[in-house]
């Protein structure tokens, strides 16, 4: 006869001794990783797998394989800055010089700015600013934050739900239990109609950490003060600092940090690389 693993049918129920046991009952099954994969067999790599996948050992154990078969194939770690910049010249998704409140890094978002009808590139540019977020994420810290400032953004600038489904996916399946709240900032009325079609491709779990903010709503104010340092929350969010993008001084920190990058991941970062179009623990 073959045993059937014990799963809780409720997430909530299992205490901390059952959780660790998950943790290595999961690396167990993974068995040993080598190389770069390394860097995903550690507890806080396996215990995010395991909550984004309510604790089932199983099926963290293939969301987690399947991880690994896409960083194989599509190489995340090695994207430099100069093959995604030109996407980010207008500033329309760049990570934050400042934290919220809870220390956490920020990767604001404005989708207003969109520049090119790429979607590939636009996948590409934001992966690499995944991997930099993580990279830089403060010590204890293992999500980040998501401003989304909707300011200017109309039909025309908006990018095809299949971008967006394939950014969607990419996140939830490849980056779990990174995300710790993404705000959208002063959303278009027209956006309800889009935000149908997005909600499909979201999961309960990622749903419950989008927070919809309005400049004119009391509650949503109170909230922005209560989740950011109003001295550094650029004024378009309700704060009193100045958000100007810089590309070039945003390039100049992009290189720096794809020396730390390629030192993280034991890359030689003098190799040729081809220029395309289009802390870290998994």
């Amino acid at each position: 006869m073959f045993s059937r693993r014990r799963q809780s049918q409720n997430p909530q129920d299992i205490d901390s001794t059952e959780r660790e046991a998950k943790v290595s009952e999961l690396r167990a099954e993974i068995g040993p990783l080598s190389g770069r994969s390394s860097q995903f067999g550690t507890d806080a790599c396996l215990r995010r797998y395991l909550v984004a996948r309510d604790w089932n050992v199983d099926k963290a154990k293939k969301m987690l394989q399947e991880t690994l078969k896409w960083r194989a194939a599509y190489k995340p770690e090695e994207i430099r800055w100069n093959e995604v910049a030109h996407e980010g010249e207008t500033g329309k998704a760049s990570r934050a010089n400042f934290h919220d409140l809870c220390g956490r890094t920020v990767l604001i978002m404005r989708p207003g700015k969109q520049n090119t009808s790429s979607g590939e590139g636009n996948v590409r540019h934001l992966v690499y600013l995944l991997e930099n977020s993580i990279l830089n994420l403060g010590e204890g810290q293992e999500q980040m934050t998501w401003l989304i400032d909707f300011t200017g953004w109309t039909l025309n600038t908006n990018i095809s739900i299949k971008t967006i489904r394939d950014i969607i996916y990419i996140f939830q399946n490849h980056y779990p239990e990174r995300l710790a709240i993404s705000i959208l900032y002063n959303p278009p009325k027209f956006f309800e109609s889009i935000w149908k079609a997005i909600r499909y491709f979201l999961d309960p779990r990622t749903t419950q950490k989008l927070k919809f903010i309005y400049p004119n709503n009391k509650e949503s104010l109170e909230f922005m003060k209560s989740s950011f340092d109003v001295e550094n929350l650029p004024t378009e969010f309700g704060g009193k600092a100045t958000l100007q993008y810089d590309h070039e001084e945003f390039s100049r920190l992009m290189a720096q940090d794809d020396v730390k990058t390629a030192k993280f991941w034991g890359l030689d970062d003098q190799r040729p690389r081809k220029i395309t179009n289009g802390a870290f623990q998994g």
